[in-house]
Order: structure tokens, then C-alpha cells, then sequence
């Protein structure tokens, strides 16, 4: 009986830890104030303008890429609601595109909408960062699943995008996006 209990109780503790890890300090455990003071300041309106290059890999849930793509963006402002519509091209020859609503508001809160997504999505412009949290609906060729993104943009000196995104399903991490976003230079 002893030994039960001893296994119930390291089970409990097991999960106690990794729920303390994912709350205080994994990826998702980031704040938009965790960045607030920090250079350079990341505005939509500004850094995500125009004709933009995407190229990136998605990762899947043991952390081997399992996809690379490339995608050309165009994103328009009208004050502080925007869109930016995406190509994207996968190595295995699929494509996809998406538009993004994109509305700003004075504060740096952020709503975002596409048809791709369940409900609104929301996050924060916060000092050399951009948060966005939403859900996901996959095509159905890619099983048609809900995920729950979160989704994080930060901007180097040089203006380039670093773009980092999990995708979770019950919690539970089922791949990873990293990806780059810089102004297009032939546009």
C-alpha cells in the first residue's frame, strides 16, 4: 500500500511542478509589461506596413520541423484598424492565404479577426513586442482542429520581425512557428 502512495504523491508533486513551470516560466508564462521599457518600440502601424517577407519553419510536437514556408504579406493602415493580407507557400507545394482585421487601440491593446479563427483574437503592443492570443481552426486536410495560439512578434534594432508561436490543444504543445518578417525590398 505504502508504495502506492508513494507513487500517487510523486505523481501529484510531477504535476504540481510542471503546472508551477508553465505558469511562472515557460514561453507562455511572457508579459506584454515583462518588455515595457525596453527599445525599440513596436508599432503595427509602422513595422507592419506595406509589402512584407515572411520565411519560417513550423516544428512539430517531439521539435523536429516538420514544415518550412515562405509568404508575402501586403498590410494597409487607415488610422489605427489595418489589414494584412498573407501567401503563404509550403515546401511541399501547398499554399494558404489569410486576412487579418487588425484593430489598434490607443492604449496598445490589439483585436484581431479572420475567418480561419474561432471567436476574436486579443493581445497588446508592449515596448519591442507584440502579443497575440487566439484560436485557430485547421483546414480540414490538416484535421480541422481548434488550437490555442500564442502568439509573439518582437522587433530587432534592424527592423526585422522575429515571429515565435506555440500551438496548444488541451494545453497540451502540438507544434511550434519561428519565423522572420522584414520590409520587402524589391516592392
Amino acid at each position: 500500500m505504502s508504495e502506492l502512495v508513494y507513487f500517487v504523491a510523486g505523481l501529484l508533486v510531477m504535476i504540481l511542478l510542471m503546472l508551477l513551470y508553465q505558469r511562472f516560466a515557460a514561453f507562455t508564462a511572457q508579459s506584454a509589461r515583462d518588455y515595457a521599457e525596453q527599445t525599440p518600440r513596436f508599432d503595427l502601424r509602422q513595422h507592419l506596413n506595406g509589402p512584407i517577407r515572411c520565411e519560417g519553419v513550423i516544428y512539430g510536437p517531439l521539435g523536429r520541423v516538420t514544415s518550412r514556408f515562405t509568404g508575402d504579406f501586403d498590410a494597409r493602415w487607415d488610422g489605427n484598424r489595418g489589414v494584412m493580407k498573407e501567401h503563404f507557400r509550403y515546401h511541399g507545394g501547398n499554399t494558404q492565404d489569410r486576412e487579418w482585421r487588425l484593430e489598434l487601440g490607443n492604449d496598445g491593446t490589439i483585436r484581431a479577426d479572420a475567418d480561419d479563427l474561432v471567436g476574436q483574437g486579443t493581445g497588446q503592443q508592449s515596448g519591442p513586442t507584440v502579443q497575440l492570443r487566439y484560436k485557430i481552426r485547421l483546414p480540414e486536410d490538416a484535421g480541422g482542429h481548434v488550437l490555442s495560439v500564442s502568439d509573439w512578434m518582437y522587433v530587432t534594432p534592424g527592423g526585422t520581425i522575429v515571429n515565435r508561436s506555440q500551438f496548444r490543444k488541451w494545453g497540451i504543445k502540438v507544434a511550434e512557428l519561428v519565423a522572420t518578417m522584414h520590409k520587402r525590398e524589391d516592392a
